[in-house]
């Protein structure tokens, strides 16, 4: 037996890369008896038939993490796209994606695109809003070049998901940083102004100076029911640092007395757009808790 790993799966057929090559393969019976997807980036044993060169998964390692969606194994990092025009950022959006990759610990990184179509006056607005949440922002255009080679840096060894909605440029950004993927990009729609679909499923792509990157569909919604009203402030670090010193130590930094929290949106500490979106999730998660 090879190890290898699964690079793509499509209709019941799985791509393994390995050392001596890619072989398409397929997955024991005993997986489908036991409730054993194979994922996209799982780390597989497979067993060779050298008269077709076909395969068949005989063993699937333990993961590290595991995304339901996108369905896909042993991710190290996010790397968060938005585009700062055309189409306009959604931080509302942004924040539950980071909060996505907080539940599934996961090393997330914002990604501002097309910074070549905005001001600067724009730019240090949209920067200071995520400027003490400790995660770490790369601006970047296929245009200017500018970032590329930072976040080239970033995916170099490292086995990273590209999300965000569609049309804010990530197919273009890893044809720039690997043109030989030559990846399809879509246009943005001149009514919506929102970016039509071009990634139809989950792959994983080899990088030629180290890694592997997962290029997905774009999504649109993020389901937040996962969380507990008193757990929200996990996934907003700079919120959940303030509130060690909140007078109550159930403080839900709504509309209790003595809010740390509160008091740190008013100082600047935090910025009001984040603390805005942390509001609105935490009334989302009452309301679906009534139900």
């Amino acid at each position: 037996m090879i190890e290898g790993i699964i690079i793509k799966g499509i209709g019941g057929l799985y791509y393994v890369d390995t050392d001596r090559g890619v072989f398409e393969c397929k997955a024991r019976g005993l997986f489908r008896k036991e409730k054993i997807k194979p994922l996209v980036g799982d780390n597989v044993l497979i067993d060779l038939n050298d008269i077709d060169n076909t395969g068949y998964i005989m063993e699937i390692k333990s993961r590290n993490t595991e995304l339901i969606r996108p369905p896909v194994a042993n991710v190290n990092q996010s790397i968060i796209v938005f585009s700062l025009k055309n189409p306009k950022p959604n931080l509302w959006l942004l924040d539950r994606f980071l909060i996505l990759s907080e539940k599934e610990k996961l090393n997330a990184i914002i990604v501002f695109n097309k910074i070549d179509l905005i001001s600067d006056d724009v730019l240090k607005y949209i920067l200071k809003i995520y400027e003490n949440t400790g995660y770490k922002i790369i601006k970047t255009s296929t245009k200017s070049k500018e970032g590329i080679n930072d976040l080239k840096e970033i995916l170099k060894d490292n086995i990273s998901v590209f999300a965000g909605p569609s049309g804010v440029g990530k197919s273009s950004l890893l044809n720039e940083i690997e043109p030989d993927l030559k990846l399809q990009t879509g246009d943005i729609s001149a009514k919506t102004k929102r970016g039509k679909h071009t990634t139809r499923s989950s792959s994983l792509l080899e990088l030629s100076f180290g890694g592997f990157v997962v290029d997905t569909p774009g999504f649109s919604s993020l389901d937040l029911s996962f969380i507990k009203e008193e757990n929200l402030e996990i996934f907003f670090p700079e919120i959940n640092e303030e509130s060690l010193y909140c007078k109550f130590n159930d403080c839900k930094h709504n509309k209790e007395p003595g809010c740390n929290v509160k008091k740190s949106v008013k100082e600047g500490k935090i910025s009001k757009e984040r603390y805005e979106n942390y509001l609105s999730f935490l009334s989302e998660i009452k309301k679906s808790r009534r139900y």
